[in-house]
């Protein structure tokens, strides 16, 4: 927002625990002359009462009203338990992680040290910057964080970057006037189109003092963007040994868990089920919804290229309440025989190492199928997953258009959740198939990802994993060695 517009700032107490609170802050903007409202952010932030001699106090507790308020209240203490375990998650996910920092690959891109990027900076605490008491203010010492952490992104991308988000502001204790502050920050990592800053703030009371508080820690996210409001590409980091690359790799854990939590907690998705009963009588408008569908998601504008590894390329979309992604590659087989091979789900696990089978359990017409697939993925319940899903295939209705291989869940009667699987859903996936020549295609799989799926996509999207890399190239090497005994076939019919 610019100079001459009035900033909103709504505050309200979401829930009381015993001894703290969490507040939901919102931020918009309003143009007085345009009459425009948009908003800017939202955070949450957890205040802790404290008595005059810096005991605990006990809070009394809120009781919600509006539904607003009940929803807020209840998300609340699942936002506390992530708080929670928020370190003891991170360093299981580091645990199961692969110790070497996996640098991806970026066409035109050189490494910069990330020793380049550090910043150093110190402030003297005077009397507007503390409260009555004496102690700094929170808001003042985020100023300041802000400062070097942009300092430290501009020097990675040699641009003016944009602040997009900031993680875990802890305040471990306060500062007081005439307190000097350290400020030091670096860029732990940098992926496609975002960075990550480390900041914390350091105190000490004298000039000549060598013991220094540690006051606050933060991350931030950065972009860069373009003239038209795009986030640009951004350079690699190359970390420096030991603490360098934990934080490389801690940087990596911490996104795929801002996307997790994003798209798990905020997610109304899962209050109502994703399946769909089959029967003759809805079988056309199902067949259409599965493939518009997907359609729909293949249109979409905003797609952002999130990783790159061996010409296998990943693209994620963020919209509201679901996290969707793309997985493409341009493959030496005609786009009529990719589509021939990818949509008999029969012969997926041959490629696809999440399958163990698929059966066809009802052939709707030459261009549906029904299938009961089981995973080789465990579930959280420790079992496999196993779905049913409505195939529809269709092939281009004119020149441009892309053969559609579209998947979703219904429920069939024949094959109702058993007690051996965890029943799995998808709301939509598929492949889609672009001729380049008379011998090329461009293959790509989509999927509006389901709080099932998360994990798989936001560990590739992180780089704690290769895995949409390894189960793309084993999707080529499959339509390679089976392309020709293909051609066979359809020579003979």
């Amino acid at each position: 927002f610019s100079v001459g517009q009035v900033v909103n700032i709504k505050a309200k107490v979401n829930r009381a625990f015993n001894s703290s609170m969490e507040v939901g802050i919102q931020v918009s903007y309003e143009d007085l002359c345009s009459g425009k409202h948009c908003s800017i952010c939202k955070a949450y932030a957890t205040f802790v009462a404290q008595g005059p001699s810096g005991s605990k106090v006990k809070l009394k507790p809120l009781t919600p009203q509006t539904e607003e308020e009940k929803i807020e209240y209840s998300i609340a203490a699942e936002r506390r338990r992530m708080r929670l375990v928020h370190k003891d998650t991170l360093k299981d996910l580091l645990t199961r992680s692969p110790r070497e920092t996996e640098l991806e690959t970026r066409d035109g891109s050189v490494a910069v040290p990330a020793e380049k990027t550090r910043v150093e900076s110190v402030e003297l605490v005077l009397p507007p910057h503390a409260n009555h008491q004496g102690n700094t203010f929170g808001g003042q010492i985020m100023a300041w964080m802000e400062n070097v952490a942009t300092i430290a992104a501009s020097r990675l991308c040699h641009a003016h970057p944009t602040l997009r988000a900031i993680e875990m502001f802890h305040f471990r204790g306060p500062s007081q006037v005439g307190d000097r502050l350290v400020l030091k920050a670096i860029v732990n990592n940098a992926f496609k189109n975002s960075m990550e800053v480390g900041v914390c703030a350091e105190a000490y009371g004298q000039e000549m003092s060598v013991s220094r508080r540690h006051i606050n820690s933060a991350f931030m996210t950065f972009v860069v963007l373009d003239q038209e409001g795009r986030p640009r590409t951004l350079p690699m980091v190359a970390p420096e040994l030991g603490e360098g690359e934990r934080r490389y790799r801690e940087a990596s854990a911490r996104k795929k868990i801002r996307l997790d939590r994003k798209y798990v907690v905020s997610c109304k998705q899962t209050e109502v089920p994703l399946s769909v009963p089959w029967d003759q009588s809805n079988k056309v408008y199902l067949s259409y919804n599965n493939v518009s569908a997907l359609k729909t998601l293949v249109a979409k504008a905003n797609w952002a290229l999130a990783r790159e590894k061996e010409k296998v390329r990943m693209y994620t979309l963020e919209e509201d309440k679901f996290l969707s992604f793309r997985i493409e590659m341009s493959v030496h087989i005609a786009a009529s025989q990719a589509f021939s091979l990818l949509s008999d789900l029969r012969r997926r696990h041959e490629w696809d190492r999440h399958y163990a089978s698929a059966e066809l359990v009802q052939q709707v017409d030459d261009d549906d199928m029904i299938y009961h697939v089981v995973s080789q993925t465990l579930s959280h319940e420790n079992k496999p997953q196993d779905f049913v899903l409505l195939v529809s295939r269709r092939k281009p209705c004119s020149k441009g258009d892309p053969y559609v291989v579209a998947f979703r869940s219904v429920t069939l009667p024949t094959h109702p959740a058993s007690a051996g699987f965890t029943r799995g859903e998808t709301v939509c996936s598929g492949f889609c198939i672009w001729p380049e020549s008379e011998e090329m295609s461009k293959v790509a799989y989509y999927n509006q990802a389901t709080p099932g799926y998360l994990n798989y996509v936001t560990t590739n999207v992180a780089g704690l994993s290769s895995d949409f890399c390894a189960t793309f190239k084993a999707c080529e090497k499959f339509l390679l060695k089976n392309k020709e005994d293909l051609i066979m076939r359809l020579q003979d019919l």
